[in-house]
């Protein structure tokens, strides 16, 4: 239900963008001078990419993550240590009303952990082995309790359909900017120039790094909901003092694959600007955010 209402509200944007092009004679500004461009159809182009892509992503993002960090996936507990791990994630799941994910541990010494998969009762969470050996359990379940409101919240999904949305319109201007350049400043009549090539790569640069603070910003905000969920299912107390733990152990490299940055927990310390291309908020305020609720 979740994937159907966010591909009809998607749908939905499409649908009312083509209507105000018409309302707005937009088609017939750009034939007046020179560009003719089948809007409507382009518009359908870039969201079948747009979201293609990114929907390809998401179901590929399990095996992404296990080929990217090496986790051990815990089939049968082979120590006392994955059991607990088993049982709390069973127990968390259970509380939140999710199916029982894959659980995993990936060899890393930085205190990371991470979620990810297409579906809330078919996830992957995964914990790196640093943070099993120093976190105190209570705070390894706050950890576990965080990736599983993730889950339950449907982030994965939702992120990766506003990425989706994104993209359709990244590509969509980037080749309305494209064409029109190239038709009326460098006045190609038929089929493509050197221009419009050239314009367009640099408008879809240009607009993604602009669009993806969009996402960035999702991603920090989620952040926000992951830890209430993560107060609730193992204590406000408890979740307060994991992040106080991580923000101990900012200075450990944090190395999770690209690709999967955002579904971690690790710390970014960016400010300005860049600050607005982080997936995830300070710690403090994280802290802060959970000690006023």
């Amino acid at each position: 239900m979740r994937i159907l209402l966010f591909l009809g509200t998607n749908m939905a944007v499409l649908v009312l963008v083509s209507i105000i092009f018409n309302l707005l004679g937009l088609d017939g500004i750009l034939a007046a001078n020179g560009v003719d461009l089948n809007l409507q159809g382009l518009l359908i182009f870039c969201a079948l990419f747009g979201f293609g892509g990114s929907l390809i992503s998401l179901f590929l993002s399990k095996w992404m993550a296990k080929r990217g960090t090496g986790i051990h996936i815990i089939e049968t507990p082979q120590s006392r240590e994955e059991q607990w791990l088993l049982d709390t994630v069973r127990e968390l799941a259970e509380q939140s009303g999710i199916g029982m994910p894959e659980v995993g541990i990936f060899p890393s010494q930085a205190a990371n952990a991470f979620a990810t998969g297409w579906n809330r009762n078919n996830a992957l969470v995964a914990v790196s082995a640093g943070l099993l050996q120093r976190f105190r359990p209570e705070e390894a379940r706050a950890v576990m309790a965080h990736e599983i409101g993730h889950v339950a919240n449907g982030d994965m999904i939702t992120l990766t359909l506003i990425q989706g949305v994104v993209n359709t319109f990244v590509m969509f201007l980037a080749r309305i900017i494209g064409h029109t350049v190239d038709r009326v400043v460098f006045k190609t009549e038929r089929g493509y120039g050197i221009g419009y090539f050239v314009v367009t790569i640099v408008a879809e640069l240009v607009l993604g790094f602009l669009a993806s603070m969009i996402v960035f910003w999702f991603s920090r905000w989620r952040e926000y909901r992951a830890d209430a969920a993560g107060g609730q299912l193992a204590g406000n107390a408890h979740m307060i003092a994991a992040l106080q733990r991580l923000r101990e152990e900012q200075g450990l490299p944090q190395d999770l694959p690209g690709e999967l940055t955002a579904f971690g927990i690790s710390e970014q310390l960016k400010q300005g600007v860049a600050g607005l291309r982080r997936s995830h908020p300070p710690l403090e305020d994280r802290i802060r955010a959970l000690q006023c609720a």
